[in-house]
């Protein structure tokens, strides 16, 4: 495969097709393009409502959505922001703990927009009761639910609170009680997003990814999909795949900016 260089200062990704087994090759730089979805655009990105309780929830014309969750203060909101072109869509702090609510934002053009991203509470020590409640009963009952993607620092591995997760998420992605099957819910997918690759010695990436990997599988075996490995600083790249990872989970075709 042939190396299309690209001006300073674009958007880099990597579409290798083999980093997910190779990410030195993406910390290396190789195989780099700019992104040019226009879904993207921040202009029809708009923060919708913000959610504490299941009531609260907003109706949104039932345009498929996504759902972001992770340890608190694992970098949730300024990765969404990021990979949405939006700075301050989310809040975002070095505080553990300051996402409070479900948030909710519509993501393309059109009165609904495209599809709906949506910013979780973070799980852990800091973590409250009543967010984990108010997270399950969304996964439990939301019909536009397509996909959740759990974020993960690569370089400190999986806690208690993060295994906890990946085991919970698994018995709830099949969605297949009485009640979820009278009322058609699908099933959804889990996809963990690795982050700050950059943080992590090059030589030691992909042992950390592999057992990272392994370790991922074994506790969600049901509906999970390769992890997205990422950084958002330096040279950037994995944050076009999640944009495709969006679409893909949303049946939303991409489209392209001239």
């Amino acid at each position: 495969m042939s190396v299309r260089e690209e001006p300073r200062g674009t958007e880099l990704i990597c579409v290798c097709g083999s980093c997910f087994m190779r990410p030195s090759c993406v910390i290396a730089g190789r195989h780099l393009v700019p992104s040019r979805s226009s879904i993207f655009n921040p202009v029809h990105t708009t923060f919708l409502a913000g959610a504490s309780t299941l009531p609260s929830i907003p109706s949104l014309g039932g345009v498929p959505e996504v759902i972001v969750t992770g340890r608190a203060n694992v970098g949730k909101s300024s990765l969404i922001n990021t990979v949405l072109h939006k700075a301050g869509l989310f809040h975002a702090s070095k505080k553990a703990g300051r996402t409070r609510q479900l948030n909710f934002a519509r993501v393309g053009p059109g009165p609904h927009g495209r599809l709906v991203v949506v910013d979780a509470p973070g799980y852990g020590s800091v973590g409250k009761s009543a967010y984990g409640e108010l997270f399950d009963q969304y996964l439990q009952t939301r019909a536009e639910l397509r996909r959740v993607y759990v974020l993960f620092k690569a370089k400190n591995g999986l806690n208690y609170y993060d295994e906890a997760m990946l085991a919970h998420l698994g018995t709830l992605c099949n969605r297949d009680t009485k009640e979820q099957q009278e009322r058609g819910l699908k099933p959804f997918t889990i996809q963990p997003i690795l982050t700050q690759l950059d943080n992590i010695p090059t030589k030691d990436i992909q042992q950390t990814v592999a057992q990272l990997r392994v370790q991922i599988a074994d506790l969600a075996p049901n509906g999970l999909l390769p992890p997205i490995l990422t950084c958002a600083l330096n040279t950037p790249f994995g944050l076009d795949e999640v944009r495709k990872s969006i679409l893909e989970a949303c049946s939303v075709e991409e489209d392209q900016q001239e």
